[in-house]
């Protein structure tokens, strides 16, 4: 599926997660600085006053990124609402495409299951007007994502830093490169509550948008748009 969609001109994958919360902090990092002199830190860990949840959409194959950092909960609204963000910053230049392959792992706020999410998922289609095709990866497979290496190569780039404020975060993964490429970042302040989901007719009304694979079906769901918001 991966190399079909890399392939076609009209397609475009994405890979997308979160990453472990970010303390925002003068804490240690346990990494190397490139100046001449130790960088300070904190000898042990006070209680931080503020927090990041840090969620990255990558495109595999042009090798552009995006992140955004929650200061709430993660959850399935912030995924997509990173996801519509990403959408605005990238339409266009991706006016040609037609279809979203979109490679996850099996989380708790993303999994074939989650009806919150699926939901969000079956508006955003209709406001970009593009089929959305969702295949995850099964339990123990998550480091066959392709951002999971990107994640890697984030930590390494920042682990020598204090990340002491939420600027210096925000700042210091624009600074981030990868393939060459420098990483769009953006802060999202909204407040979300934990635990929504779909009930009921709602959740009935959803399921009947998913077309889900006959032989994956939690794992492989396709959704096409109803129609395009203006």
């Amino acid at each position: 599926m991966n190399a079909w969609a890399d392939e076609d001109p009209e397609t475009v994958r994405l890979s997308i997660d979160t990453k472990a919360t970010v303390l925002v902090g003068q804490y240690s990092r346990g990494g190397k600085s490139r100046g001449t002199e130790a960088v300070k830190a904190w000898d042990h860990d006070m209680r931080p006053r503020e927090k990041l949840v840090p969620g990255g959409i990558l495109e595999p194959v042009s090798g552009k990124s995006f992140l955004f950092f929650g200061s709430s909960n993660k959850t399935s609204d912030f995924l997509v609402d990173g996801l519509e963000l990403w959408w605005e910053e990238r339409k266009s230049s991706l006016s040609h495409v037609k279809q979203l392959v979109i490679n996850m792992d099996n989380g708790p706020e993303c999994n074939g299951r989650r009806s919150q999410f699926l939901y969000r998922m079956t508006v955003f289609a209709d406001m970009s007007g593009l089929d959305i095709r969702l295949i995850y990866y099964p339990p123990y497979h998550s480091k066959y994502n392709s951002i999971e290496r990107y994640w890697a190569g984030l930590e390494k780039s920042w682990n020598g830093y204090l990340l002491e404020s939420v600027t210096t975060v925000i700042n210091r993964a624009k600074s981030f490169t990868w393939r060459g490429i420098a990483a769009t970042a953006m802060l999202i302040d909204t407040v979300y509550q934990k635990g929504i989901k779909l009930c009921g007719k709602e959740k009935k009304q959803m399921e009947k948008r998913l077309m889900r694979s006959k032989d994956l079906q939690w794992w492989d769901i396709s959704i096409r748009p109803e129609m395009v918001f203006l």
